[in-house]
């Protein structure tokens, strides 16, 4: 048997706050390693929200949509291109060496120090405390385009950590074929699943996942409440969750869950609850499930369908020489 144990940081962040944010993370990822975890999973954007506010906000030239933009920027990591553990995670990259635990983790990234972009990206950090791997997702959905750029497949990897191998996809990429199809074809033993609500349509794109790739499925919801939240930015965070955002309480409720390379529940969705999601898994079950469908393997038809991925890391692409 090959096991690992996997957590699920299902807390709320300290909103708009990097440094508050990343002391909670510190001390979340210590308690699960205090616990056994190999691998600690932390929702979409958990660094430093999820900017619902847009959905409400989509008016051109909003000034209060301007204003929390301005906020979200201040208050969202530039990472360092190279990996290293010198940049605004270092905190957190400090406690992942310190044990030995494999991170992935939601943040709204800010493409440079200056710059004015922000991605919704998604990094798996590895026991040494570097970057092991850095995903933003391809298409920001409808009004989410407002916040974040587009972008690129240089993140569409799965890659090798002592938990195993672990691939993600944020949101409604799981919707994406094509996307879900580029994780399979490189043998993904956990699937990182990062929402920031969990309806019952994102718990059956986490089954379906599990089930097509054959793998174990971590979902990650964000878990947050009104008293969470800035008071000046109540209203219009309120008003983007929708028209049943109650006036107090849960706004989100989590939702995380891990399900099974059957597409069963081993851990059915967690609601309404604040801790860390805790579960001891068998990675060898997958090959159980792979007799009867291997989607990139047996059961692919390379003679008939061909998938090329250009993993091109893109940024403002203009180049300057001397």
């Amino acid at each position: 048997m090959t096991q690992t144990t996997i957590a699920i940081v299902q807390h709320p962040p300290a909103i708009l706050d990097l440094a508050g944010s990343l002391r909670r993370a510190v001390e979340h990822v210590r308690s699960a390693a205090e616990s056994g975890a190999d691998l600690v999973v932390f929702p979409e954007t958990w660094l430093t929200c999820y900017p619902a506010w847009v959905f409400g906000l989509a008016g051109w030239r909003d000034p209060e949509a301007q204003h929390w933009y301005s906020r979200l920027l201040a208050e969202s990591p530039v990472l360092d291109p190279d990996g290293g553990l010198d940049d605004d995670l270092a905190p957190l990259r400090e406690a992942v060496r310190e044990t030995g635990t494999t991170v992935v983790l939601g943040l709204n990234e800010r493409m440079a120090r200056a710059s004015g972009t922000l991605f919704n990206s998604l990094i798996t950090i590895g026991p040494d405390g570097r970057t092991a791997n850095l995903h933003r997702k391809l298409t920001p959905t409808h009004t989410e385009r407002i916040v974040w750029g587009a972008g690129d497949g240089a993140g569409l990897r799965v890659v090798d950590t002592p938990a195993g191998r672990v691939g993600g996809l944020v949101c409604w990429e799981h919707l994406n074929p094509l996307a879900r199809h580029a994780l399979h074809a490189q043998n993904e033993e956990i699937h990182v699943a990062v929402w920031p609500d969990v309806p019952e349509s994102h718990e059956i794109a986490a089954r379906s996942y599990a089930f097509e790739g054959r793998c174990f499925v971590v979902s990650a919801g964000q878990l947050i409440a009104t008293s969470d939240i800035p008071p000046e930015l109540l209203d219009a965070f309120r008003a983007g969750v929708g028209p049943d955002a109650p006036e107090q309480g849960w706004l989100f409720d989590g939702g995380s869950s891990i399900a099974g390379p059957d597409g069963s529940w081993i851990v059915p969705p967690v609601r309404g609850e604040a801790g860390i999601i805790l579960a001891t898994v068998d990675l060898d079950a997958r090959a159980e499930q792979s007799v009867d469908l291997d989607v990139a393997g047996h059961y692919a038809r390379p003679d008939v369908f061909t998938l090329t991925v250009d993993r091109r890391r893109r940024n403002s692409g203009v180049t300057f020489e001397e």
